[in-house]
């Protein structure tokens, strides 16, 4: 379950002028939901992410994701929830150049105190839900960017976090690629494997989303019938 109750998040250009990123947002998303967020740029729609994956606080207001309240959490808090509650994918994929995709995939697990062997194991269970077990040996440049976003995604569910988030996944890929990160995202919603937020500009991801919400000027514009 995620909730925001009269959230506002201002930030400040370099020449001092205030922007409103969040303008007292509300909005409540039931656990095991599927949500595009669509919206123009400088809506807020980032601003929300960073928000919900606990790398920002908000000046104002209550952020309740799975019982951990997050508005006024400590740094130790935060970054406990980012360990276990929440997969972030962002629309570059930051896989490390010098490593293949399973050890890319494996890598949170070993650093969060796993064993090699058990890390490695969940590591090509991922890899086989991306349809990539044939890849995992290939180092990121010898793959493409369709694999690469699909092995990022991989990484972001390694430690079985409840909440996924997903900020411009399909950004930087061509349509066909882009329609299977779309379909790993609906695999992973379809199997109950975590609750997804998913920012978009794109009208044709966004509208084979279950779920979809716009937003305008730091606030909603409009939430869809599901």
């Amino acid at each position: 379950m995620i909730r925001l109750r009269h959230v506002s998040r201002t930030y400040h250009e370099s020449n001092g002028r205030p922007v409103r990123a969040l303008d007292d947002f509300s909005l409540h998303l039931p656990a095991g939901s599927m949500t595009a967020i669509t919206g123009p740029s400088g809506c807020g729609k980032s601003t929300l992410l960073h928000l919900l994956g606990a790398l920002d606080q908000p000046d104002s207001g209550e952020i309740v994701v799975n019982g951990t309240t997050l508005h006024n959490a400590t740094e130790a808090q935060r970054t406990l929830y980012r360990r276990q509650t929440v997969g972030i994918v962002f629309q570059f994929f930051h896989l490390l150049p010098g490593m293949t995709l399973l050890e890319n995939v494996a890598l949170p697990l070993i650093l969060a105190g796993a064993g090699r062997a058990a890390a490695t194991t969940r590591g090509v269970e991922l890899l086989n839900l991306a349809g990539l077990s044939e890849k995992a040996g290939r180092l990121p440049h010898e793959v493409s960017g369709g694999e690469l976003q699909r092995a990022a995604v991989a990484r972001a569910l390694v430690h079985r976090p409840p909440i996924l988030l997903a900020d411009e996944p399909t950004g930087n890929l061509d349509s066909a690629n882009a329609d299977r990160v779309l379909d790993l995202f609906r695999t992973i919603h379809r199997g109950g494997l975590a609750t997804i937020i998913l920012v978009t500009h794109s009208p044709e991801i966004a509208a084979r989303i279950p779920g979809r919400i716009t937003m305008a000027d730091g606030g909603l514009r409009s939430i869809p019938a599901a």
